[in-house]
């Protein structure tokens, strides 16, 4: 059984060893996240030293998924920063590690960063996601909307060119 919760500074800083081992098996298992391979936990370290700095900020929200108090899956929500967007939010890093996969973690932590994010007044969440990949197949199944898709906008962690798909999704308290 598999554990979500919405972590504060404190928490996220502890988690910071298992959310490096989750990054670096989703990048290497080919997830188009914002990182090229090769790429190893030791690598994550300054990524997630900078969310722990943006959670203790009230700048983003963080949730993660254990299994036997083991870190296996993680998203966040990035609040709009400019002063006409303080209803949206930015879903960021939905990583669920492989071998924890097919056990609905994203689903939990899509629904549960969700509920967060609306109760901190963020009725609109965005993302995006590389077209053909897994993880764009997920966002349709939790009631996430197609906007659009932009050819060539980032690279697979190999180093070929990804489209890149974006959602939307009006979410309540």
């Amino acid at each position: 059984m598999s554990a979500i919760r919405i972590l504060n500074a404190t928490e996220a800083r502890a988690a910071i060893p298992d959310l490096c081992e989750v990054l670096a098996d989703c990048v290497e298992g080919g997830a188009s996240v914002g990182f090229m391979q090769p790429y190893t936990a030791a690598d994550a370290l300054p990524y997630w030293q900078g969310v722990v700095e943006s959670v203790e900020a009230g700048a983003n929200l963080l949730a993660i998924a254990e299994i036997d108090g083991h870190v296996v899956g993680t998203v966040q929500v990035g609040f709009a920063s400019m002063p006409n967007q303080p209803h949206r939010g930015d879903l960021k890093k939905l990583l669920v590690h492989r071998s924890a996969r097919g056990k609905g973690i994203a689903r939990l932590l899509m629904e549960a960063i969700e509920q967060e994010a609306a109760r901190h007044g963020k009725h609109l969440l965005v993302l995006d996601t590389a077209t053909g990949s897994d993880a764009e197949a997920i966002y349709p199944r939790l009631g996430w909307e197609r906007a659009g898709v932009i050819p060539d906008y980032a690279l697979w962690p190999d180093g070929g060119y990804c489209a890149t798909t974006l959602f939307y999704k009006r979410v309540a308290a």
